[in-house]
This record gives C-alpha cells, structure tokens and sequence, in this order.
C-alpha cells in the first residue's frame, strides 16, 4: 500500500520524500467533473440571487463578478505568489467569511462583496476553472487550462 503525502502542491502519491505531485494526476475527470460543473451553476445562481437580495444593484452584478478576476494581477510576481492571491480569491472559505461575517455585524456591503465571490467561484466551476497550483496559472485543481 502506497502512503501519500499532502505537498505544497497537493497530494503526493509516492508518499512522504518522493517527487512532487504532477497537477494532472489532481484532476477531476467524468461523471465527478460534471456534478462540480452543476455544483459551480447553482453556486453561481445562489451568490447572484443573494446579491440581488440583499439589494445590490443588479447592473453592478455581472462587472462586479468579473472585477474579482483582478486577483490575477498577482501572476505579474511569479506563479506563486499569483496562485496565492489568485486562489484567496477564488474560494467559498473567504465569500462564506464574508456572508457570515457580514450577516453576524448587519454590515450590507459585506454581504454583498460574499455574495459577488460566491457566485464568481460558481461561475469559474461551472466553466471549469478551479483553484491554481503555484506552477503554472494553467495547473488547476480540475485539470490543465488550455490542455
């Protein structure tokens, strides 16, 4: 029985001291890969229909969705550091902080700023972007963008 290791980059299969996980061999392929694709629709509508209701505007909805994509800047410093902001943005850990965060303190533009992450992580899942390695902006944990 193989022991697996969890690396900076994932998981490592050769175990503790072996080589570093290949992103490919993280990536969700068939039926799992469609039920997050479906998964990222219904979190998509979840954190639009949330916005709207918590009175964001909607013609704010979609530039404020592709805004979050801003994040990406941070490849300018290399893989790493981009994959780390790149991924703080792109998680439901941070937009869920914020809903709660925002619903806790009854503080409305919180909610808002978790309901527009929210629904961009759904609507980067549902076109089958997920969260970056730090080897490549193209390394994600549903496979190789572009490959």
């Amino acid at each position: 029985m193989t022991a697996l290791a969890i690396t900076a980059t994932g998981v490592d299969p050769a175990g503790p001291g072996g080589a570093e996980a290949s992103p490919s061999m993280a990536a969700v392929v068939g039926a799992p890969r469609a039920w997050l694709r479906l998964e990222g629709a219904a979190v998509l509508a979840a954190g639009g229909g949330l916005f709207l209701a918590a009175g964001g505007p909607w013609p704010l909805l979609v530039p404020l969705l592709l805004a979050v994509d801003v994040s990406m800047a941070g490849y300018l410093a290399g893989p790493r550091p981009g994959a780390v902001l790149y991924n703080l943005a792109h998680n439901q850990v941070v937009a869920l902080a914020l809903l709660g965060g925002g619903a806790l303190c009854a503080v409305p533009l919180l909610i808002l700023a978790g309901a527009v992450l929210l629904a961009h992580t759904g609507m980067d899942r549902l076109a089958g972007y997920g969260l970056k390695y730090p080897t490549s902006f193209g390394d994600s944990h549903l496979g190789r963008i572009g490959g």
